[in-house]
Order: C-alpha cells, then sequence, then structure tokens
C-alpha cells in the first residue's frame, strides 16, 4: 500500500469514527464489538501493503471492519450464528461492475479525442491545471503567457468538452 492511501485511510478512520461506529453497532447490536473492530481496523491499516487506490474508503473500511468483527465473533464462540455473518455482510461493494468499467473507459476515450481535438496551447493549459495539477499561475509561467490568458483558455477548453460531450449523449 503506498503511504500516501495509507495516510488517506487513517485520516478518514479518524475523521469518520463516529460514523462508522454507529453503522457497525446498528449491524452488530453491540457497541463494544464494534469498537474493537474499528480499533483492529486501525492497528490492520497500519500494516497493510501492497493496496492498491481505495475508491470508496467508508466502504473499505467497514468492510474490513465487518471481516474483523466476523473473527473476533468466531474466536468468542466456535461458530456465529449465519444470521450474524450475514449483517456484517451487507456493507455494499464500491467497486464498479463490468457494465460501469467499460462504460467510464468508453467516456474518457471520447474526452481523450475531445481534449486532442483542442488547440496545442489549450489543450496544454487544460492539462497542466487539471492533469497535473499545477497552479495556474506556474502554469502562465511555464507557457510564458499572461494568468488571464490561462484562465480564458481554461474556461474555453471546459467549456469545449462540455459542449461535445453532450453532443455524444
Amino acid at each position: 500500500m503506498s503511504e500516501e492511501v495509507r495516510l488517506i485511510l487513517l485520516d478518514y478512520l479518524s475523521k469518520r469514527y463516529g460514523d462508522l461506529k454507529r453503522h457497525l453497532t446498528r449491524a452488530l447490536r453491540n457497541s463494544d464489538l464494534a469498537e474493537d473492530a474499528l480499533h483492529d481496523t486501525w492497528l490492520r491499516v497500519r500494516r497493510l501493503e501492497d493496496q492498491e487506490t481505495v475508491l470508496n474508503p467508508h466502504g473499505f473500511l467497514l468492510r474490513m471492519a465487518a471481516n474483523i468483527a466476523i473473527n473476533n465473533l468466531r474466536s468468542q464462540s466456535n461458530a456465529a450464528q449465519r444470521s450474524e455473518v450475514e449483517a456484517l455482510l451487507e456493507v455494499p461493494d464500491p467497486a464498479p461492475g463490468p457494465e460501469q468499467s467499460a462504460a467510464a473507459r468508453s467516456e474518457m476515450e471520447s474526452l481523450l479525442e475531445i481534449v486532442r481535438r483542442m488547440p496545442q496551447r489549450r489543450r496544454d493549459i487544460l492539462l497542466l491545471v487539471r492533469w497535473e495539477g499545477m497552479a495556474q499561475k506556474d502554469v502562465a509561467k511555464r507557457l510564458g503567457v499572461s494568468l488571464s490568458t490561462v484562465e480564458h483558455e481554461l474556461k474555453r477548453a471546459h467549456d469545449y468538452c462540455v459542449a461535445r460531450m453532450a453532443d455524444k449523449k
């Protein structure tokens, strides 16, 4: 797991602890078990390795805590009740399905084709600001244009993309 993903998850867990605990407490009908599971989740997130980007930190952390709670229930009584296990696993899977992935890929290809059709300077400004995350004033310096030119070209690029994507729908 990259350090950035780990920090995002730990930050989310800290800031949304109350929401996560309420959700788990409702599912488990046991506040102490929910709290223990979230504590163990914190420890496991700190030790995670090889975890790719997490699209839905809330769902990811709930699923992890639910799995920990299941393991805790199993260790407390040799066999957890089937209904308890099913209730814990009712956390929705945030990963997109094949249809959503194909639609997103198609939309991305359409957007890339639209961006390729823009004038070079406009395309460069759009990619530097939106894709690379550069500040507009830094883009202006890099390209040797004024800040107002960057702002104007960025707005035109945005309007162009929105109009062309609307045409495709």
